[in-house]
């Protein structure tokens, strides 16, 4: 899979207007979308489930990448992928079986990411990264879009890196929170291979081209 990828983030669309935002997605140099799920537990807020899973399966013509901020994701893993889910990511901090878990999304045909937390070390994956296919390290604390990005991120990355490496596994490195397009060319030099951007698209006056300059 190629690198340098670019995820919007569906949680910053106009819901009024999702259809037509989904459509420029489909139509920007864009490559996956982003579905972030929240519930009002694991974080202190709560976002949409199945209708809205629904409604951007309809209309959505690229890769959908769901991120789930829920306790007990097990319970939903195999919903999500039914409506569409081409990768569903769950949080170390919230997984009490994690290895089951990545296993049962597996195996129910998607690709499984593992995301931690701003302030949960990358070394609790060492039992799991060569299982997973993606890891997701979060650059603000989950739960709200709009948060300042944390630069403690890029030493991460280049530790998630080394991790990945050592152990010959091909997972690769998403970055969620505050991603624009200033830090977003450092992101990727530090190695990672997706941002995902919420505000940065959707907030702008161009979308499409502030998606071309976040690929630069």
């Amino acid at each position: 899979m190629k690198t340098k990828l670019i995820a919007p983030s569906v949680l910053s669309a106009d819901f009024g207007n999702l259809q037509r935002d989904i459509e420029m997605i489909n139509g920007s140099q864009a490559d996956w979308f982003h579905v972030d799920v929240m519930d009002g537990r694991f974080v202190p807020n709560i976002s949409f489930g199945f209708p809205v899973m629904k409604a951007i399966q309809e209309h959505a013509k690229k890769f959908v990448d769901v991120h789930l901020m829920i306790v007990e994701p097990e319970k939903y893993v195999e919903e999500f992928i039914n409506y569409g889910a081409d990768l569903v990511s769950v949080h170390y901090e919230a997984c009490t079986h994690l290895h089951r878990t990545i296993n049962l999304i597996q195996d129910k045909g998607a690709k499984a990411g593992v995301v931690l937390n701003p302030s949960t070390p990358v070394w609790v994956l060492e039992d799991i990264i060569t299982e997973v296919d993606l890891v997701l390290l979060m650059s603000v604390n989950p739960g709200f879009g709009g948060q300042k990005f944390i630069e403690n991120t890029y030493k991460k990355i280049r530790e998630t890196k080394e991790l990945i490496l050592e152990n010959n596994s091909t997972a690769l490195i998403e970055i969620d929170g505050g991603v624009n397009t200033e830090n977003a060319p450092k992101l990727f030099e530090a190695g990672a291979d997706v941002l995902v951007a919420g505000n940065a698209v959707f907030a702008s006056e161009n979308p499409e081209r502030t998606i071309e300059l976040l690929k630069v």
